[in-house]
């Protein structure tokens, strides 16, 4: 489904993200599609599969401060219900195996399928985590982050001290939307474990690239599940490749 560039647009170009995250397409559909491609060069959108088949076209963004260089995008809060609910049901499966406890949702994105994760896997609430300090929060139950994302942000990760004895020698699972450079989860692990969590694992709608493996090392890798995977993209005659 390769599709020769548009005389009238600029080929590796990107596009206003209003319309992507809304819908589910079958192959036939995506086929009928004239803009978006399952095989490099990719213009504008970067299809990825769900396990149910369908699949769900990721815009693409340039990185700021790396010129040539693009990621496709997953913004939960601004999905729709269906995609939000296909996403949730695949963590969910991918959750059933790790045998946790309670299940800490990471913000700000993580916090869209948390509570629906932890709903499906028959708990009747879950603990999030947040970057907004209450007056009442402890300094210690708290880590620096910094993502992608926000690349020029310093961030805290927050654990409500009310919330310590529901992690506290309970085995873990953090649920969030994404991972790319590893920034956040591991941070996110090391809150965790400094208030005396045991971590099985985490489920993520996304995993982005590799960067997140060299960060958070082997022994997590197996232990780090995602619905889907997306590269890190440059850019190429046609538009946008994954990167080597």
């Amino acid at each position: 489904m390769k599709h020769p560039a548009s005389s009238s647009e600029p080929i590796a170009s990107v596009r206003a993200t209003t319309n992507f995250w809304q819908h589910l397409y079958s192959d036939a559909e995506l086929s009928a599609q004239t803009e978006f491609s399952l095989s490099a060069p990719h213009r504008f959108g970067y299809p990825v599969r769900l396990p149910d088949g369908r699949y769900l076209v990721l815009p693409i963004r340039e990185v700021a401060g790396a010129e040539g260089r693009a990621v496709a995008s997953l913004i939960s809060n601004q999905a729709s219900f269906e995609v939000v609910r296909a996403l949730a049901t695949a963590m969910t499966q991918l959750a059933q195996s790790m045998r946790c406890d309670v299940v800490v949702g990471l913000p700000t994105l993580g916090l869209v399928f948390a509570p629906l994760v932890a709903e499906r896997l028959g708990f009747d609430r879950y603990v999030p985590m947040g970057y907004s300090r209450k007056f009442w929060y402890d300094e210690k139950l708290s880590v620096a982050v910094q993502s992608l994302t926000t690349p020029n942000q310093a961030k805290r990760l927050f654990l409500d001290p009310n919330q310590l004895e529901l992690v506290h020698g309970r085995r873990v699972l953090i649920v969030d939307d994404a991972v790319s450079t590893g920034g956040t989860l591991s941070a996110a692990i090391a809150l965790l474990e400094q208030a005396g969590a045991q971590v099985v694992g985490a489920v993520l709608a996304m995993r982005q690239g590799n960067a997140w493996q060299q960060r958070l090392g082997s022994a997590w890798t197996n232990r780090i599940v995602g619905v889907f995977d997306s590269p890190r993209l440059r850019r190429c005659e046609g538009g946008w490749c994954p990167e080597d």
